[in-house]
């Protein structure tokens, strides 16, 4: 087994980056190049995209059109009017006829689902701004809901950054009720006839009537009575404004601050933006304050980081969910390597991660960061990189234990000269600001939310203004990103320093109570992030177990159990997106066109991962229970099995998820996974099987 992890490694080991990380394809949302091409195009930037590029999306979109003449929110989704209209127009924005075969089914979908009047409010907002789509069809964004005073039960501020970060420009665009002027544009009148059912006169639609409606096929959280209560108000809110000046003046007055916290937000993540939904609202909304000025530096230092946000692949050029998964990928490659006990065999490799991590450890916090409702940042690790700027809990944690790993290591076991030379290391003072980042992060409820302490309420939900996504409005705590925290936090202490010590065994104790409360009853944990129980229940498990759980708990037989009882024929395991979204563990595993009989890789790898780590160094349960044995060895045998010639492994279906309902890539996985179980397995049993 550790010969196919080496192998393995050496084939991975050529995609590593001259920086040292790993890039890898982080698409699979539908959704969001659409309003990069929609922004591009009005602000007359289109012309920077040469005809290569724009062919490659094309081919993109192409490749992902389904039977039915649709596009999913996701790629492996069912057909959607929010993937199928927000594709259709980026289409015919790159120049492609409606008259084309293709063409011509994608509009008859969405002519059988109402026209866009059906559409969710995403897609909606981006036909507004495109000037296809009246802004009387769209629900209030009120601008000056940020000029409440912070105590106030419902504030902005309190909702989850993703969220707050996008509608933050959408209440500014809104606010501004910016369209395109398409007096002189054919295309979008063209569009204000194709995009709605045969006999719709575009000038006398009551818009009023569809700021509420959505095709069925979308709908994953439905508007809440209450939701729909406070958009009818506000609709009433928004004819009476401008009849009341003291009401306008107070708008203005959001505005203003919502233009305002959008630059500070450019600024601090060097134009990158947290995500890329608010990337593109965000150069949308610079331009519009600058008088439509495509010139204004403003607008030019948005352009020149679009690339962040693009990849090319098998499928066409597409726009990520991340500027990149960069950090996270590596550090999950790092430990994967020093868990097969393989780094001695690559001393370059971990050189190269070493300085990586050390380049993108935060140096600083934001200025002003109380007044733009940021938290601790100096010494957290991003998703991506330093430029991106936001920390998250699970990617500080999950950097904090890739530098211990490799400070623990020696050149060889003959040698014990440190693979990272002292003079060379990461300072314990830039280490402590890791554990700042991670202990400020700690919620109330004992675990671990992504970016920022929950801030908000579980009723937030009812104002939930997303159709197709759910548990948006606040930032939860998760099993992963306890689990990492629980781990990094014990890491720490066993490195021997006292920093905070109380205060991190307190945490400790805390996270694995949260972790304990969260299992589900059939011993698993839901993953939120990642495809989907294996995934949970991997982090569940290991941090347990990292925290000094002891294996003959409860919780942790539950959660081997229920692994033994879910392991598949050909000793693997697998699960869909749809696992996610339906919150159940189904026994079709991967379904019938992805994996191999159900079974994927990386769930597998997850799987083998979870019973090692209830092994101890002699390779037996503290039971001694043969049935783990012979399961971990059936997983190994199915990932030795399934690796290719050439050491790589081959891409299955999407293994990450966020939002609950929407499916995205990591194909960094299929390598990293499969090499951290194999070898991690050689390392506890050897190679006698």
């Amino acid at each position: 087994m550790k010969e196919s992890a080496k192998k393995g490694f050496e084939f991975y080991q050529m995609l590593q980056c001259d920086d040292g990380h790993w890039a890898g394809d982080y698409g699979g949302p539908m959704f969001l190049m659409p309003g990069l091409i929609i922004v591009l195009y009005i602000t007359k930037s289109s012309l920077s995209l040469s005809n290569s590029r724009k062919d490659a999306m094309i081919t993109y979109l192409q490749n992902h059109q389904q039977i039915d003449g649709g596009w999913a929110t996701h790629i492996e989704g069912a057909s959607t009017m929010f993937g199928t209209v927000l594709s259709y127009v980026s289409l015919r924005l790159l120049g492609e006829s409606p008259t084309v075969g293709y063409m011509r089914e994608a509009r008859s979908f969405i002519m059988l689902y109402g026209g866009v009047l059906y559409a969710p409010s995403w897609a909606k907002f981006w036909l507004a701004v495109l000037g296809v789509y009246d802004w009387k069809g769209i629900n209030s964004v009120p601008a000056e809901m940020w000029m409440l005073p912070r105590w106030f039960p419902f504030h902005p501020g309190r909702m989850w950054c993703h969220s707050r970060m996008v509608y933050l420009p959408m209440c500014y665009l809104y606010g501004k009720r910016y369209s395109a002027d398409i007096s002189k544009d054919p295309l979008l009148q063209q569009l204000r006839i194709e995009l709605y059912t045969q006999g719709t006169n575009y000038d006398h639609i009551n818009w009023d009537k569809y700021r509420q409606t959505c095709a069925d096929i979308d709908v994953y959280s439905a508007l809440n009575p209450v939701m729909k209560v406070a958009q009818d108000l506000l609709s009433y809110y928004e004819y009476i404004l401008p009849y009341l000046p003291p009401l306008s003046y107070i708008r203005e007055v959001g505005l203003q601050f919502a233009i305002q916290y959008i630059k500070t937000e450019d600024i601090q993540t060097n134009y990158i933006d947290i995500g890329p939904v608010n990337k593109s609202l965000n150069m949308l909304s610079v331009w519009v304050a600058s008088g439509q000025d495509s010139l204004s530096s403003s607008f030019l230092n948005h352009l020149i980081r679009v690339d962040d946000y693009l990849w090319v692949a098998e499928d066409g050029m597409k726009m990520q969910g991340y500027c990149g998964s960069q950090c996270w990928d590596t550090c999950f490659a790092i430990q994967a390597l020093v868990e097969a006990e393989l780094c001695t065999e690559f001393p370059t490799v971990v050189n190269k991660v070493y300085n990586f991590l050390a380049r993108t450890q935060i140096q600083d916090d934001e200025r002003e960061r109380e007044r733009w409702f940021r938290q601790v940042s100096k010494g957290g690790w991003p998703f991506s990189t330093a430029a991106h700027g936001w920390p998250i809990s699970d990617c500080t944690a999950e950097g904090l234990k890739s530098v211990l790993y490799l400070h623990s290591l020696s050149l060889s076991l003959s040698d014990t000269t440190p693979m990272i030379p002292l003079s060379s290391r990461i300072s314990s003072l830039s280490l402590s600001h890791a554990v700042d980042v991670i202990l400020s992060l700690h919620n109330t409820d004992g675990g671990w939310a992504t970016y920022e302490n929950n801030r908000g309420y579980g009723w937030y939900e009812l104002l939930n203004p997303s159709e197709v996504f759910g548990d948006i409005m606040i930032d939860y705590s998760y099993v992963e990103c306890s689990s990492a925290c629980v781990q990094a936090l014990v890491g720490y202490q066993q490195s021997g320093s006292e920093y905070r010590a109380d205060e991190i065994t307190y945490a400790i104790a805390q996270g694995i109570n949260f972790i304990k409360s969260i299992q589900r009853e059939d011993g698993s944990w839901y993953g939120s992030w990642g495809v989907c129980f294996t995934y949970g229940t991997w982090f569940g498990v290991v941090g347990l177990i990292t925290a000094g759980v002891s294996r003959e708990e409860e919780c942790i037989r539950r959660a081997i159990n229920w692994l033994l009882e879910t392991q598949r024929e050909n000793g693997g395991w697998g699960e869909s997106y749809v696992a996610c979204v339906d919150k159940y563990y189904s026994e079709e595993g991967t379904g019938t066109h992805l994996g191999d009989r159900g079974s994927g890789i990386v769930q597998t790898s997850w799987a083998l991962l979870t019973i090692l780590s209830v092994q101890d160094n002699l390779g037996q349960s503290v039971t001694g229970c043969t049935r783990e044995r012979s399961a971990a060895y059936r997983a190994a045998i199915y990932l030795r099995s399934k690796q290719l010639p050439s050491g790589d492994w081959p891409q299955e279906g999407i293994t990450g998820v966020f939002n609950r309902s929407c499916g995205i890539t990591y194909t960094a996985y299929r390598n990293v996974f499969p090499i951290w179980a194999l070898g991690k397995y050689a390392k506890i049993y050897g190679e006698s099987d």
